[in-house]
């Protein structure tokens, strides 16, 4: 792809972003949601392979439809009130409708089956885009129609942890596992959005934290399967030695930052009267916890079944950037001294 074509892509999906963001009106939101998906197409189908072509289908498939619910809604929402504005949107009807085409497009269950085949067929570079930037427009317009006790958002919060803990346990493929990942981590970002909107920007903020150190990873081990994280120690010592707390911080596990966010969420959801709710999102969270301790060892104690004893690969010097990558792995392993902190902007 030209730079030039890359380029324009890239700033098509910050307007889009920015637009869904200032949007109070849903056929502007629509037309952000509407750029940010025309303008990730073409980055997802760079790479001419079959697999990434059917990637890049399937998503504009599910995108489309998604787009032309909300639509639907947003336009029976102003037959119903006469308002086209996102803060009138008040009738049971249309938010319900609304909620469902936006978790449609944020990949959660019980919507999510799309998630996985997309980002298997995806490079990980492209898959972290659509991992933490192309989230950042639906949850925001999640944010603004959500309304005080939806049982929905609670529905679809906990489903997902569920489905994301549990469709992973299986998976070979380490995209696969990121896409379940994924579903399962904006699973607890939801059950906190109707409550705390600036604990669920929290969790998120935490969340593309972690799966942005993961992704470039991954990126920098050349892995895209369990087996080949075997080899992995022998490209990179420090950073494999890191990216074990990065899982077990993605896990929520003490004292890593992702602790934080999970444990205030329970805190929040107790506080409502939900603590059975609160209780079946920590039990589903040990289910994820499973496949990211089977990434670690896979990672740290085993080795690959082709390479033998003695003779590890050439260790040759890496092209990419690695600063970023160390700093967002810091920040995903040491923040939890902050909880304090974060506790008081979040009561602001």
């Amino acid at each position: 792809m030209s730079p030039y074509v890359l380029a324009l892509m890239l700033l098509s999906l910050g307007l889009g972003t920015t637009v869904a963001f200032a949007s109070s009106h849903w056929l502007l939101a629509w037309v952000g949601l509407e750029i940010n998906t025309l303008a990730v197409i073409p980055l997802m189908a760079r790479n001419h392979h079959p697999r990434a072509v059917e990637a890049a289908t399937k998503y504009f498939l599910i995108q489309a439809s998604a787009a032309a619910v909300l639509l639907f809604a947003g336009t029976t929402n102003a037959w119903i009130t006469g308002q086209w504005d996102l803060q009138q949107t008040a009738h049971p009807l249309p938010v319900a409708i609304i909620t469902l085409a936006l978790a449609l497009k944020l990949g959660l269950a019980p919507l999510h089956s799309w998630v996985p085949e997309v980002y298997q067929g995806l490079d990980l570079t492209t898959g972290l885009i659509l991992a933490t930037w192309q989230k950042l427009a639906p949850l925001a317009l999640l944010i603004q129609v959500q309304p005080a006790g939806s049982s929905l958002m609670v529905f679809i919060g906990l489903t997902s942890t569920l489905v994301g803990g549990w469709g992973g346990l299986n998976q070979t493929q380490l995209r696969k596992i990121l896409a379940y990942s994924s579903t399962a981590q904006l699973g607890w970002v939801v059950l906190a959005l109707q409550f705390s909107p600036s604990l669920a920007t929290l969790a998120l903020l935490v969340y593309i934290a972690a799966a942005t150190t993961m992704f470039l990873t991954l990126k920098l081990a050349n892995a895209t399967s369990i087996n080949m994280l075997a080899i992995s120690w022998a490209k990179a010592p420090a950073l494999v030695a890191l990216t074990p707390l990065v899982l077990l911080s993605l896990a929520g596990l003490p004292p890593m930052t992702g602790f934080m966010p999970k444990w205030l969420i329970l805190q929040e959801l107790s506080k409502q009267g939900l603590a059975l709710t609160a209780t079946l999102a920590a039990l589903t969270a040990l289910l994820s916890l499973y496949y990211y301790l089977r990434l670690t060892y896979a990672m740290t104690l085993t080795m690959h079944p082709n390479n033998l004893a003695g003779t590890p690969p050439w260790r040759l010097r890496s092209g990419h950037l690695t600063i970023p990558l160390v700093c967002l792995a810091i920040a995903t392993v040491s923040l939890l001294p902050l909880t304090p902190a974060a506790t008081a902007l979040v009561a602001l």
